[in-house]
């Protein structure tokens, strides 16, 4: 094996050292791009992008993104930017509280069998106001955003199980419902999950931070309680 490749697997296996994800044959030089372009945004030190003339007549022809990202639809939650990627790099689907429907599931499967994405990465974020939204909910949300937080609310659920302070509610409840996001995916997603099987796809969880501008990593396991994605 060649030397970079083994220091990027090296580094790949550091990058998500303790957590469970799915996949692992595939997407670990997309997972590195995204990874060092979250470090140029939180730096500021962001890379110069081709977007003009040229690059948009070529993107014409098609498009070859190397990840699909579902996030919220959070006017402060940006993955082009987050990321510091390009036009024709990433196919992203936003939606309130990143929670997945089917036609959410349609455009995860476009990107990941129909444009080959070799990464998915489920992205949560600090302070979601869909989550806290379900969180102060009474009785029985309705209608088209009662629709989003029902979805949310198995999350918001667990999160008080743990019997916290409300700001850490909060943080379990949006971490909880990335965990959530990615048991629908895989359960109603057959193409998804048989991606991933055959090691042609790999499925992260993430958080942004706000304030920070970071991405973490956190684990799609079942157990809500432990550690919370700060590293």
């Amino acid at each position: 094996m060649k030397l970079s490749r083994v220091l990027l697997a090296l580094f790949c296996l550091i990058a998500v050292s303790g957590f469970v994800y799915a996949g692992s044959g595939a997407g670990d030089e997309s997972l590195t791009k995204m990874i060092d372009g979250n470090k140029r945004f939180v730096s500021g030190e962001l890379a110069k992008k081709d977007i003009g003339d040229q690059r948009r007549q070529e993107l014409t022809k098609g498009q070859h993104p190397f990840a699909t990202v579902i996030t919220c639809s959070d006017s402060r939650v940006a993955p082009e930017l987050i990321f510091d990627q390009g036009l024709g790099d990433i196919f992203i689907i936003r939606v309130a509280g990143n929670v997945v429907e089917p036609t959410t599931l349609g455009s995860i499967e476009y990107g990941v069998e129909h444009l080959h994405t070799p990464l998915l990465i489920l992205m949560g974020h600090e302070k979601c106001g869909a989550v806290s939204a379900t969180l102060d909910a009474k009785g029985e949300p309705e209608g088209n955003i009662g629709a989003i937080l029902k979805k949310i609310m198995p999350a918001v659920n667990t999160a008080k199980a743990a019997k916290k302070d409300k700001d850490e509610t909060l943080q379990i409840a949006i971490q909880e419902n990335v965990r959530n996001t990615y048991r629908d995916i895989m359960k109603n997603s057959k193409i998804v999950k048989e991606l991933v099987h055959e090691g042609k796809l790999k499925v992260i969880g993430a958080e942004y931070y706000l304030g920070t501008g970071k991405v973490e990593i956190i684990d799609l396991g079942t157990a809500p309680h432990g550690d919370h994605g700060h590293h």
